[in-house]
């Protein structure tokens, strides 16, 4: 199990705003992360 929660945040952080914390408010982060999440989840 830990191997798939490492593996997710590793294809996360292929997204170089998410790696290098681009946005600055938590809304605008968070947003993004859902549409990172939904695009990885898109591609499985």
């Amino acid at each position: 199990m830990r191997y798939l929660v490492e593996r997710f945040f590793h294809e996360l952080k292929r997204f170089r705003a998410i790696a290098t914390r681009y946005e600055k408010t938590a809304c605008s982060y968070l947003a993004l992360v859902h549409l990172a999440c939904a695009r990885l989840w898109l591609e499985a």
